[in-house]
């Protein structure tokens, strides 16, 4: 048995098995994970992680640019979001910023300013972030504690929706992928939190921290 990274249950059962790595699945919050003994030594993800980062440099900025333009409709008031997990290039986070509205970004190779992790924010993004968490509870408190009350958190991340179909499912890949998760792993992690959750087209999860009165979780 393995403990989960998410949920710390210990109820977790052998899922898929192939040369590279052993890979767990959760009774509790049904997260999939690989076996943290098949994790990637650091400087070998950072590689990784860098020519993945240069490939999607566009979809990373469409993405952050809609979230922005979402988030500040409807207010006059300046906003201030922070990218975390990936590093947009210098032109378009400027063309964010020229909006009067802030975003800073943090990435543990790349942009490691550990103290913009100390802050509130009224909006985060995560793009292709999630799956690499080897500590998801961890990374998950974490951004839960710097999201202003009414605050959005965006993740774009492949769901694993059909587990008879994993071993053929390219997602899984990736070795600098080690957390899988289903509709049910978010909607575990909404009941948690009393976050508000819904799951929109183009693997996209919105959460919103409640801000004070009562807040549901709806799906659309």
């Amino acid at each position: 048995m393995r403990r989960c990274p998410l949920c710390h249950n210990t109820q977790t059962w052998l899922f898929h098995r192939n040369k590279k790595r052993d890979v767990y699945t959760c009774n509790h919050c049904n997260l999939v994970f690989s076996d943290a003994s098949a994790h990637l030594p650091p400087q070998v993800e950072k590689l990784r992680y860098q020519q993945s980062c240069q490939k999607k440099q566009s979809a990373l900025s469409q993405f952050m640019f809609n979230l922005s333009a979402q988030c500040q409709q409807g207010t006059t008031s300046p906003l201030s979001g922070l990218n975390f997990g990936r590093v947009l290039q210098t032109s378009s986070l400027s063309k964010i910023n020229s909006q009067q509205h802030s975003m800073v970004q943090y990435d543990p190779f790349f942009a490691p300013d550990h103290e913009l992790l100390k802050r509130h924010y009224d909006y985060i993004g995560c793009y292709q972030v999630f799956e690499h968490f080897r500590s998801p509870f961890k990374e998950w408190a974490l951004l839960s504690s710097m999201l202003k009350p009414g605050g959005w958190l965006a993740i774009n991340t492949k769901l694993l929706t059909d587990l008879s179909s994993f071993d053929r499912w390219h997602h899984k890949n990736n070795p600098t992928h080690v957390s899988f998760y289903q509709h049910s792993t978010f909607e575990f992690l909404a009941e948690q939190t009393g976050f508000k959750l819904s799951f929109a087209p183009n693997d996209l999860i919105l959460v919103q921290k409640p801000s004070g009165s009562d807040i549901k979780r709806s799906q659309s």
